[in-house]
This record gives C-alpha cells, structure tokens and sequence, in this order.
C-alpha cells in the first residue's frame, strides 16, 4: 500500500487554555481532492494551522510523504511542498498583481511542468488584465484568483484551501469551482474547506466531517448524499 502524501494523526491542539483538536486524525492521497466539513469552530481551520505550522500541536503528529513533520515551522512546510489559500486571502496590498505572484514563486521541486506568469495568467485572465494593480485596488474575488495563483507559483504538491469561495459572488464562485476542477485534472492534490456543499459534491474524491475537534464521519461524495439529512446536524447546511 503506498505512502498518504499527508497523514494527520491524532493531532491534540489549543489556543492558550482553550483545547481546539482532540484527536483530529485524517490522510490524503497523492491526487485526492479531499474536504473539511462541519459548522465554525469546530476545528477544521485549526487543523491547517497544525498542518502549516501556524499552530503548535501538543499531542500527534504531521507525516508528509512520509516525513514526520510535526511542530516544523510554517516555512519548512511550505518548503515541502504545501501551498496555503489561506481564509481573507492575505494578499500583499502594497505590491502590484505581478508582484505578489513572484514574491514566493520557486520551483524547488523541480517540477517538469512548473507554474509560470503565463499559465497563472492563462488560469485567471482577469489577473492577466489587472497585473499592475495593487492588490489592495483589486476586488474580493480578484483578491481570491491572485491567492490562488500566489500559492500555485510556489508549485505545491499539496494545495489547501481554507474558505475558498467565502464571501464572493455567484459568478465568481463558479469560476474558483472550474479553477479547482482544472487543478484537480492536472492531478494537484487538494484540500479544501468551504461552505458550497454542492460543488464540493461534484469536486471531491473523499469527505471529512469535524466535529469538536476530531472527524466523526468520512465517505465519498455519493455517500455523503445518501446521509445527507443524517449528517445535517454536523454540516450547519
């Protein structure tokens, strides 16, 4: 049986006296298009911090490719080979379209295909049209396109997104979906945590529900449907 790209095991984690994992446990195939689900709070942000290394765990582990990952910082992380859309996009607003997406951009891995200016550009053409903008001058969903294509340019093999199309219009949520199925073509592996339920239906390989920290149910897509109203306690939708 081959090597999970990510395994999260039994990871406990908290802010300050506050616990916000307990034994939050999941993995990811290389490929996989994989969700977070469940209502705020319940942990599903926290658990990419602990991945990133933006949250210190103080029980489990972090495996990449098989390398015990735990408690590394963010940049090593990044270094990796994992990629953060994070939530409220955190663009650079004083540094121009092209700019933000050169600031990081490495193909450390060696990739034989590696995300370029032009593919980026060829990806979202409105950022084609917007480069010399600063980003704070972009809108909402421009902002979100311009996350995007920053995290690619660092050619991740594991891209994740934390609210992908939280707050945008519906014509621009449609055109981050036909993004992400366009990576997930291209056999990116992705996780990705959002609110749309039916896209990621339609998207997703596999489903984790998080509840309370830990995941208490996962299944396919066509599983999910069929317990849909089972589960609707868990999803908030």
């Amino acid at each position: 049986m081959s090597t999970p790209l990510l395994e999260v095991r039994d990871i406990q984690a908290s802010y300050g006296p506050s616990q916000a994992l307990f034994g939050m446990s999941f993995t990811v195939s290389s490929g996989q298009f994989v969700t977070l689900l469940g209502r705020n709070g319940m942990g599903k942000s926290s658990s990419v911090k602990v991945i990133m290394g933006l949250l210190q765990p103080s029980g489990g582990s972090i495996w990449l490719n098989g390398r015990n990952m735990t408690g590394q910082p963010s940049h090593k992380i990044a270094r990796a080979g994992v990629g953060l859309v994070p939530e409220g996009r955190q663009i650079f607003p004083n540094l121009s379209v092209r700019e933000n997406l050169i600031a990081t951009a490495h193909n450390r891995h060696a990739s034989a295909s590696p995300w370029t200016l032009q593919r980026i550009f060829e990806l979202f053409p409105r950022l084609a049209e917007r480069s010399g903008n600063l980003g704070s001058n972009l809108s909402g969903g421009e902002q979100q396109m311009l996350a995007i294509g920053r995290a690619l340019m660092t050619n991740p093999g594991l891209l994740i997104l934390d609210e992908a199309t939280e707050g945008l219009a519906p014509l621009i949520r449609a055109e981050i979906w036909q993004c992400l199925a366009n990576l997930k073509s291209l056999g990116l592996t992705i996780i990705c945590i959002d609110k749309n339920l039916n896209s990621m239906l339609e998207l997703a390989d596999h489903h984790h529900i998080v509840e309370k920290g830990r995941v208490v149910w996962s299944g396919s897509s066509a599983e999910l449907n069929a317990q849909r109203s089972q589960l609707h306690a868990y999803l908030g939708v």
